[in-house]
């Protein structure tokens, strides 16, 4: 009799695009796989289905706080848990994983495991607001975790962030290097000739630093105004939004392109020279970049939690400072102004995506985790 494996997140999206060769790989292991995650379109399904998962809706609202969705998010899952009855459960972001792991607990012989994939707003920020809001999420992931055999991170800091906040102990943390991206399908691709392209991809939230960004560009522009600026992406309905009425105003001023958002980056990573994201965000690894080192790509990022992660200074890319557009702008400058050196910078990004990045080695190392 096969095994049951549940995977548990928000948005159905991400069961394809970010745990796809996951569930692929489980399926080939003999194991009968079940994705979950919110109401979804029937292609989600289709595409489980193809690979020989199921497909399960449960209420999750993301970015909402309000104590009843969450109750009824807890209690469709305990419902479905002990419908299920899997040998293995494995949830990742905020809400799947807490409530997650506090359904999980009706089931004494299942094996739950937490997949760490950033922080997001939880704890950041200094207002009284988020300041109460890091307690009680710090109080629910410790309930949450406590029966998990295993809490596994995309970044050191995190994982140091919970052991200092007394979430879960030293011993049931492990580390991967992000969710991995498919080397085979993001090829490594010459750069043009054509004027110099700068890219960002992201939900369009403050905090991706697309603000600083687009400061940045009008620096840049005022100098060297041949260079192209894009920003995809779609819109987020989280409080920490950017209205798409500011997009476009950047967009109309010129000071950018705003390419709204799509279904496959791949093609606007091929279309430019540098990938950029500015991010102060609660990052787990960045996708995004990894997908741009796998196409060779520079990459200019933050140091912050999980970009610095993917960038040897000098060798792939640099770090900036968060927050800070002149800085971002001095080394777009640089960027500009060397350019024969963007070629073997954009070789050693391909280089670190297939030692680190591959997402069948990201998945072994998860399969050897969980003990699969």
């Amino acid at each position: 009799m096969k095994k049951h494996f549940a995977l548990v997140g928000a948005l159905p999206e991400s069961l394809i695009n970010f745990r796809g060769s996951l569930i692929q790989s489980l399926c080939k292991a003999n194991y009968q796989v079940t994705g979950m995650a919110s109401e979804t379109q029937p292609k989600v399904t289709q595409q489980l289905n193809t690979w020989g998962a199921n497909f399960r809706a449960y209420p999750v609202q993301r970015n909402s706080l309000n104590p009843l969705a969450d109750f009824k998010t807890w209690q469709s899952l305990r419902q479905t848990f002990q419908e299920l009855q899997p040998d293995v459960i494995l949830a990742y972001t905020i809400k799947p994983v807490i409530w997650g792991g506090l359904a999980s607990r009706i089931l004494p012989n299942t094996h739950f495991y937490a997949l760490i994939t950033g922080l997001g707003f939880a704890f950041q920020g200094e207002t009284l607001k988020r300041k109460l809001l890091v307690k009680l999420v710090t109080f629910l992931y410790r309930i949450a975790l406590k029966r998990a055999e295993r809490v596994i991170f995309q970044n050191p800091d995190n994982l140091n962030e919970f052991i200092q906040r007394g979430i879960v102990p030293v011993t049931k943390c492990a580390l991967v290097n992000g969710s991995g991206v498919d080397i085979s399908r993001y090829t490594h691709t010459p750069l043009s000739n054509n004027p110099p392209v700068f890219l960002t991809i992201g939900r369009l939230l403050g905090e991706k630093g697309f603000r600083e960004y687009t400061q940045a560009a009008q620096i840049v522009k005022a100098c060297y105004p041949e260079v192209t600026f894009q920003l995809l992406g779609p819109e987020d309905p989280s409080s920490d939004g950017i209205p798409l009425s500011e997009v476009q105003q950047w967009h109309q001023s010129g000071w950018l392109e705003y390419l709204g958002s799509t279904d496959d980056v791949r093609p606007y990573l091929q279309n430019c020279h540098i990938y950029v994201l500015p991010s102060y965000y609660g990052e787990g690894l960045p996708r995004t970049i990894i997908e741009a080192m796998s196409i060779g790509r520079p990459i200019l990022t933050t140091d912050n939690v999980g970009c610095r992660e993917t960038v040897i200074p000098g060798e792939n890319g640099y770090l900036v400072p968060k927050t800070n557009a002149q800085a971002l702008a001095e080394r777009m400058i640089w960027f500009i102004e060397n350019r024969d050196q963007w070629e073997r910078m954009g070789k050693r990004s391909r280089e670190l995506a297939e030692e680190k990045y591959d997402v069948h080695k990201v998945n072994a190392q998860l399969m050897e985790i969980m003990g699969l």
